[in-house]
């Protein structure tokens, strides 16, 4: 039976290519959908079964990150690749945090991708071979190996959807039919999330969006 594949990414061209590099791999997996942001991701995941995820980590409407949260909800036992543009270990943890399995970067996927598929499907953890040193062991004090963990700032899902429509430029009135909620509980939402973040400019958060992984330029 072959492996079944979602991927979500924005652009049609990478799409493209990771559908070639996986149906044309000899490895048994069939691409049986694809999105171009998180949002239509969900929606498709409801209609068509899959085995494997392939969710780029910075897509419009809903980041990767926040696209595996919400399917892990629906979907436990949902296997979930990442694929990103960066390499940052901070955005490697947070996405293994959330329950991804995988995570491989677009400059090695063309190479890598049928095998990370493979392995995620098998239950295993894989990392392209680019980024697998970003995950090093340090010793505590007592000798102890311990993995390091250097999580993205801890905001909720909800403070990471604001500021992901934010930095994509939508007005308040938009932000707040986007959520389903009163324009004056989007515009506390903002608020709220510019005081914890200590940013009150709009260009400051969109650049801490890209930094983050949340937004592409």
């Amino acid at each position: 039976m072959s492996i079944r594949v979602l991927i979500a990414d924005d652009h049609p061209i990478v799409r493209d290519g990771l559908r070639f590099s996986l149906e044309r791999s000899g490895g048994n997996v069939e691409v049986v959908g694809e999105a171009a942001d998180g949002v239509t991701l969900l929606e498709l995941a409801e209609t068509r079964p899959a085995d494997v995820f392939i969710l780029d980590l910075t897509m419009p409407r809903l980041n990767g990150l926040d696209t595996a949260r919400e399917l892990l909800k629906r979907r436990p036992t949902a296997r979930i690749l990442i694929l990103s543009l960066h390499d940052s270990r901070a955005l490697v943890e947070a996405a293994l945090q959330i329950g991804a399995r995988g995570y491989i970067t677009k400059e090695s996927a063309s190479m890598h991708v049928t095998e990370a598929v493979c392995e995620v499907y098998a239950g295993r953890l894989y990392l392209s071979p680019d980024i697998a040193h970003l995950l090093v062991e340090r010793s505590d004090r007592d000798g102890k190996k311990s993995r390091v963990v250097l999580a993205v700032p801890a905001l909720t899902a909800r403070e990471r959807r604001v500021l992901q429509l934010i930095a994509e430029g939508r007005t308040t009135k938009e932000i707040a039919a986007d959520l389903g909620r009163a324009i004056e509980t989007a515009r506390a939402h903002r608020k709220n999330l510019m005081a914890k973040l200590g940013i009150h400019k709009q260009t400051d958060l969109v650049r801490y969006a890209v930094r983050e992984g949340i937004l592409k330029l």
